[in-house]
């Protein structure tokens, strides 16, 4: 590519108007274009990596004629990937005389800040909640769960969370807050992206063929990986193939024996879809990051990513996942695919077999049935917004009180997530009790070898893997508070 197609315009809707820019770089983070480009210091540069949560903005798209707001870390999201968007900030909200939106009142009449750094980041969190509750307070757990992506530095949650419950108690002066009609309008006349630096298909066919004209281009969906490679390990991307705006693959389809969810669907509707299948694991859904890095990243690459500590994939090789990878058939001028078992994706740390001009497009996961028992487990320093060191994932099915199918996957032991088929052949036609589970634990801890590293040792996660596959069975004969989230 020549150097004057490594950038390309890009226009987003701020303060009731568009906001359009000239040759923005293909890899420059909405946090810099804010920042730098358009002087919005409001917006704070905490951690860089989605983890702190200062830097917290809240996005607009329309939808099917409506507008859904979001809340997601500006420092790793790709600025052109909010193309076409509503873009808020804490600088946004106030009414134009300087009169405060009622999330910004609560934190102070609450005490919710001292040297305020956090606050923007807390403020617009609040905002996407305030939003979403049609303008009234929420309770204590739905805050502590949406607040799990901000991390507070002097003040505490305590008064963050009073300001949560009590920010529908103040009245929204005339002109803050968002003007969801007008907003609309704006979002329906902003121009189409065009350019070759910033690549967003809108349909699956013509995202297929972008992939195999431009191999070279970097792929990304959520970007909350890929944004730190560009944060931390200042890499440089001149052309990258964002696989979000295909329309087929943003969305969940549910059919009788599996649902199908699209590589372009957010991790917050991902995990709300399994968890309307399986409720047991919204513990589980929620400790996946924090609420921003959900709203923006997306199933589809936490898979293709393949971090042998991403926690989607235990989950869903337990559940008998399945991949489907699509490419571009040029001889036929078609759509070609093929499906495999999502564990056989994997063929090293961060190694797949995908071809070059072949994209994930849906991970296909099976319906629960009768008689099945799940349980997921996370183990992490802290207890949110954290990396997993040990995440297992345990599906069982007992017929006449034998193990009849078993079903284990699990993350943080090996250089890809991987399937526990030794211990599953050990638990497998045995009587399930204590005896049994004492034997599988044996097999579970000689089955890996993991690596010893800042989050834990070789022989804590070796430990904790037994420990855990005991506290599955623990539960299974009714034991209860033995685990944190029961506290």
């Amino acid at each position: 590519m020549k150097p004057s197609d490594l950038s390309q315009p890009l226009t987003f809707w701020r303060r009731g108007q568009p906001v359009t820019l000239g040759n923005v770089p293909p890899d420059r983070t909405l946090l810099e274009v804010l920042r730098e480009d358009l002087g919005c210091t409001a917006v704070k540069e905490g951690c860089g990596e989605g983890d702190c949560g200062a830097c917290t903005v809240v996005l607009g798209e329309a939808v099917g004629g409506e507008l859904r707001l979001k809340a997601v870390n500006s420092c790793i999201k790709l600025a052109h990937s909010v193309h076409g968007q509503a873009v808020l900030t804490a600088a946004d909200i106030t009414a134009p005389g300087g009169e405060l939106h009622p999330v910004q009142e609560a934190l102070v009449q609450c005490h919710g800040s001292q040297c305020g750094f956090c606050t923007p980041g807390f403020v617009m969190s609040l905002f996407a909640m305030y939003e979403g509750s049609g303008g009234t307070g929420v309770g204590r757990e739905q805050a502590q769960a949406d607040l799990s992506g901000n991390l507070c530095r002097c003040t505490g949650y305590r008064p963050i969370l009073d300001a949560a419950q009590r920010m529908g108690d103040f009245p929204l002066p005339p002109g803050a807050g968002l003007d969801r009609s007008a907003t609309l309008r704006g979002l329906a006349n902003l121009p189409a992206q065009r350019g070759s630096a910033y690549l967003r298909p809108t349909t699956l066919p013509a995202l297929l063929r972008a992939r195999a004209e431009h191999p070279q281009a970097q792929v990304v969906a959520g970007t909350t990986d890929v944004g730190l490679w560009v944060t931390k390990q200042h890499k440089r991307f001149p052309q990258v193939l964002d696989v979000t705006g295909a329309a087929e693959i943003r969305q969940v389809e549910t059919y009788p024996h599996h649902i199908a969810i699209g590589a372009a669907v957010s991790l917050t509707e991902a995990f709300a879809a399994l968890v309307a299948e399986r409720p047991e694991i919204k513990t589980f859904a929620e400790r996946f990051a924090g609420l921003p890095v959900r709203n923006a990243g997306t199933l589809g690459g936490n898979v293709a990513n393949g971090s042998p500590i991403g926690d989607s994939m235990p989950l869903l090789i337990a559940l008998g996942a399945s991949v489907v990878l699509m490419r571009w058939d040029a001889k036929r001028r078609q759509v070609a695919h093929r499906e495999l078992r999502l564990e056989d994706l994997y063929t090293g740390y961060r190694q797949n077999v995908m071809k070059p001009d072949e994209l994930l497009a849906w991970v296909k996961v099976p319906r629960p049935t009768a008689g099945e028992r799940l349980r997921v487990y996370k183990i992490s320093k802290r207890f949110d917004d954290d990396i997993s060191a040990v995440c297992l994932a345990l599906r069982l099915h007992l017929q006449d009180g034998v193990v009849a199918q078993a079903s284990i996957g699990v993350g943080g032991v090996a250089a890809t997530p991987v399937r526990a088929r030794q211990t599953e052949a050990a638990l497998l036609g045995q009587p399930w009790h204590g005896d049994t589970v004492m034997a599988a634990m044996a097999t579970l801890r000689a089955e890996f070898q993991p690596i010893s590293d800042m989050r834990a040792s070789a022989d804590y996660r070796r430990a904790v893997l037994g420990n855990l596959l005991q506290r599955f069975w623990l539960e299974s004969q009714g034991q209860q508070g033995i685990h944190l989230e029961a506290l």
